[in-house]
């Protein structure tokens, strides 16, 4: 596929490259099913891929072609009916309940279409709560707020609420709020999908210069074909397998 590379991304952006080692996710054989008997759905039916450091892969897919759960099992969010997922190496169903909460508050951020800030909270203090759910040094604690805020782009709205943001400004802050305990990986579930195109395209190129800047693996759900073309590796689901990968 052709990628698009846009000029006002940062120098880091521009400049790292993904790691070409051991991938970040292994996913082998991945199958998921819900019910039984005559009733079982059968939502992912053998799905393998690979994402590398340092590289944004774009999932595609119709309603209900497996996306959501695919990115619910390598989140740690569900467990798998057959097949394995890693994430740098820890196979997650080896790992029980604490050690996969444990896994998703430090290895793992979430960004959602819905942005899923806290309304009372400023921008600053959104940012800082997982941090705080890892009892991180107030003064450590800010530095990396001030740090992340600057990256996304908001260092003068450190204290404005959600409310007195913009769509686009909020799913900043959502992205900043994922990033704030340097995760290995960001799962996000159409981040673009209730902004304008504009704004969508413009937190897609700023997700693949953090991706690029911080050595972030990205796994994107998203079904507008412009904002794959930011994409490292796109991987299309029809019902429950892979049909295609590009990149």
């Amino acid at each position: 596929m052709t990628q698009q590379r846009d000029s006002g991304t940062t120098t880091a952006s521009a400049t790292a490259t993904a790691d070409t080692g051991a991938p970040m996710v292994a996913v082998r054989d991945l199958r998921r099913s819900f019910g039984s008997g005559e009733r079982t759905v059968h939502a992912l039916r053998g799905v393998s891929f690979e994402a590398r450091r340092g590289e944004l892969t774009a999932l595609k897919g119709r309603s209900g072609s497996g996306k959501t759960t695919l990115m619910n099992l390598v989140g740690g969010l569900d467990t798998p009916t057959g097949g394995t997922v890693e994430l740098d190496g820890t196979d997650l169903a080896a790992l029980d309940e604490d050690a996969r909460l444990a896994l998703r508050r430090d290895r793992i951020g979430f960004v959602f279409q819905s942005f899923g800030l806290i309304p009372v909270l400023t921008a600053a203090e959104n940012i800082g709560v997982p941090m705080r759910m890892r009892k991180v040094p107030a003064r450590q604690r800010e530095e990396r707020v001030r740090t992340l805020l600057a990256l996304v782009g908001l260092a003068e709205h450190a204290e404005q609420r959600p409310g007195e943001l913009s769509g686009g400004q909020q799913q900043r802050v959502a992205l900043a709020r994922a990033l704030a305990n340097e995760p290995a990986l960001i799962i996000a579930d159409e981040p673009t999908g209730q902004l304008d195109s504009e704004t969508g395209r413009s937190i897609m190129r700023l997700l693949r210069a953090v991706v690029r800047s911080e050595g972030v693996t990205a796994l994107v759900a998203t079904h507008d074909p412009e904002l794959m073309e930011l994409a490292d590796r796109v991987v299309e689901l029809r019902d429950g397998r892979i049909v295609e990968t590009a990149g």
